[in-house]
């Protein structure tokens, strides 16, 4: 592309190149989603080889998706400073890393740390630079280009589950983790079509070219006035580090009301969010139903979120749902805990099967909806800071939910227990975001009602200062440079009356 003029961007070509940039993104967040919830298929098999419970055996997704969410923050200063492109491929390399050391582990400590942490922290340079370069190759067309990227989740959940069988069936599963692992290598792949847009290097070039001769003829003419240039350079630069670290943290959110109703809502709603889809083919598998058919609730879950995320958003951004469209999210959440409560009644595979449809498409209510409310609450320009504090505090929660599911089934020996917990879990969640978010909207009507008394009474006293002023200012200026004027009118009447 054409070269643009120093210390300007690029403007985004929507298209061409881009699309490429859209199958990049599309593998790369399909793998980060759908790679941890996909390796359920191997857990009751490890479990019964290392001798483990449930529970610890579930660590093992909830350290992965702690790692892929508590990194995002991480992720967004590495794309700032070298780019989407090596991240992402250093991702990938990662990805592929901790796959295929976890097949030679010889613990379920070791499987921590490779499928848990490396992995897991693979995903997160997998996730967040897909996200960040699409806004980079496409403006009118974003919605679309961010429609088919996210589409990637749904899809490679719908094809890992029956391919994770089947690799299991016929290599193990310490085969089938090298597999996986040269499978996620691709995300290299992807990561090498995000090519860099315009001349970003060339532009940034220019600009330490420029600072550099703006140093020296600051040392060559150095003097008392250049000492003090110098000092307020280096409070400048402290000024700059303390941005850039609000740029990532802005701190300030916390005084926030609804990013706070948003944030203690999320944090509660994580610890149900996960583990259903965790332990979803396992109690399947408990409950009698062959492998192969279990596999298949996943690929039905991803079939119909696949369809509920485009609805969602259609629906969401209706004039009728979107000026409340946080009541719209406090449903979907809701209607998310009412499905698993309703799960233990699911005594065959056909029960499974509705159960699977309308998880599916609460599941998707929920993704499609989670990020779009953060923005308005707190607006474009606070939106990259607030999703990093979000992520490191979901994290927390998204680690502590698998492993108190499977400690419920370890100490009752049943599954329901824990789609009960998740489910009541997430009810609780949705009604305090409907009641807070009740509370909020009252309080922002109250808020605007009274900025436009203060601005109505503050133009009302306007409006009699300046009255004022000018009575003021005529009663000024009947003075010594007016007495001529004045005896002029006092000899009119004198005439008028003896007329």
């Amino acid at each position: 592309p054409a070269m643009p003029p120093p210390g300007r961007a690029p403007a985004p070509p929507d298209g061409g190149w881009g699309w490429a940039v859209v199958f990049g993104a599309f593998v790369s967040i399909g793998f980060a989603y759908a790679f941890p919830k996909g390796l359920a298929i191997f857990f009751k098999e490890i479990q019964d080889f290392f001798g483990t419970s449930y529970s610890e055996v579930a660590w093992i997704s909830s350290i992965m998706l702690a790692s892929t969410y508590g990194a995002g923050p991480i992720s967004s200063i590495l794309v700032n400073r070298y780019g989407s492109r090596p991240v992402v491929m250093f991702g990938g390399l990662l990805c592929g890393i901790g796959m295929i050391s976890a097949a030679f582990c010889t613990s379920i400590l070791q499987l921590y740390i490779c499928v848990g942490f490396i992995t897991g922290f693979g995903l997160a340079l997998n996730l967040q630079p897909s996200v960040i370069i699409i806004g980079k190759y496409f403006l009118k067309r974003r919605p679309i280009a961010n429609g088919l990227a996210m589409a990637g989740s749904p899809v490679m959940l719908c094809t890992l589950a029956p391919l994770n069988q089947f690799l299991f069936d016929n290599f193990g599963w310490r085969g089938s983790f090298l597999i996986l692992g040269a499978i996620l290598l691709h995300c290299c792949v992807a990561g090498a079509l995000f090519r860099p847009i315009g001349a970003a290097t060339a532009s940034a070039k220019i600009q330490d070219a420029l600072k550099g001769k703006i140093t020296e003829d600051a040392m060559e003419t150095s003097s008392p006035t250049n000492v003090s240039m110098e000092n307020k350079t280096e409070e400048e630069g402290e000024k700059d580090c303390c941005e850039k670290i609000n740029q990532y943290l802005d701190f300030s959110l916390f005084k926030h009301r609804g990013f706070l109703i948003y944030l203690i809502g999320n944090v509660l709603m994580f610890l149900g969010f996960f583990a259903p889809i965790v332990f979803l083919a396992p109690y399947a598998k408990h409950t009698g139903i062959d492998e192969y058919s279990a596999a298949f609730l996943l690929s039905i879950l991803a079939i119909v979120d696949m369809v509920a995320r485009p609805a969602t958003g259609i629906i969401a951004n209706s004039r009728w749902v979107r000026p409340r469209i946080q009541y719209f999210f406090s449903f979907a959440i809701a209607f998310n805990g009412a499905c698993h409560l309703l799960c233990p009644l699911a005594s065959n595979y056909t029960g499974l099967v509705v159960y699977s449809s309308f998880f599916g498409l609460a599941f998707g209510m929920v993704c499609a909806m989670l990020f779009e409310t953060l923005m308005d609450l707190v607006g474009a320009a606070r939106f990259t800071s607030a999703v990093g504090l979000v992520t490191i505090a979901e994290c927390c929660t998204i680690l502590l939910g698998p492993p108190i599911g499977g400690t419920l089934i370890d100490t009752f020996g049943d599954y329901k227990y824990m789609f009960i917990k998740c489910g009541a879990v997430m009810v609780l969640a949705g009604t305090f975001l409907f009641i807070m978010n009740y509370y909020n909207y009252r309080m922002l009507d109250k808020e605007e009602k009274e900025r436009k008394t203060k601005e109505e009474d503050s133009k009302s006293v306007r409006t009699e200062n300046e009255g004022r002023n000018n009575l003021n200012r005529d009663t000024t200026q009947v003075g010594p440079e007016l007495e001529p004027l004045r005896e002029e009118q006092e000899g009119v009447k004198k005439e008028m009356n003896g007329t």
